[in-house]
């Protein structure tokens, strides 16, 4: 694309080969003719580009100085593109070689991973001892939580005599109890009958008994 006659000036817009998944880099190169040319070497710039880095870029101007430099007192532009041209199939080659790095360092970090975690951690002195006390810290304070659990329910528990200062109505508990059976509470008289012939004996006529011996409080 010519910008303008006088200086000449001009653009050039090189593309790469299809890449990985029809990827390309693209640069549009800047050419502008100096009275003396093609004695003297013609200003040049990158006014754009895709899918380059600042260190991609850099290296294509490297790349323009040198063959300025080399052919200089001939007509050079053809040569200064077809070597950006190559320069940017490199790159191609570059990004896919990375990007195959970059999947193998993942395939085999991963397979790593697996392989830890099937094997798991090899147990020594050292790592036992960190797990045991480790452990024994939480043991301890699982037991403290359960005491003082206990402790604070034992406070919380009600004796019987306040249960009946708290209700009067277990006062009559049992006579309401009795009430509702309907005061129908069977008696086996046959179990008090004939008392007469248990042997029941008398302490007095216990020859051991003695009761000076008698505790007392």
């Amino acid at each position: 694309t010519v910008l303008s006659e006088k200086p000449t000036t001009f653009t050039i817009t090189v593309t790469s080969e299809a890449g990985e998944n029809d990827e390309t880099v693209q640069t549009t190169l800047k050419f502008t003719y100096r009275e003396k040319y093609p004695d003297e070497t013609p200003l040049y710039e990158i006014v754009s580009q895709e899918n380059l880095d600042d260190n991609d870029v850099m290296n294509i101007i490297k790349l323009l100085e040198q063959q300025a430099e080399e052919n200089l007192g001939m007509v050079m532009i053809f040569t200064l593109v077809s070597a950006v041209q190559e320069k940017l199939n490199e790159i191609v080659d570059q990004i896919k070689t990375r990007r195959e790095e970059e999947k193998k360092q993942k395939e085999r970090e991963a397979e790593e991973e697996e392989k830890q975690r099937f094997h798991g951690t090899p147990v020594t002195i050292e790592n036992f001892l960190n797990w045991k006390a480790k452990f024994d810290a939480e043991l301890l304070e699982i037991k403290r939580k359960k005491m003082k659990e206990e402790e604070q329910a034992g406070k919380n528990k009600l004796s019987g005599k306040q249960l009946f200062e708290m209700d009067h109505n277990l006062d009559t508990s049992d006579i309401q109890f009795l009430e509702e059976a309907g005061n129908n509470v069977e008696v086996d008289e046959s179990l008090f009958q004939e008392m007469d012939d248990l042997e029941l004996e008398d302490e007095e006529d216990d020859p051991d008994y003695n009761p000076v011996n008698l505790d007392s409080d």
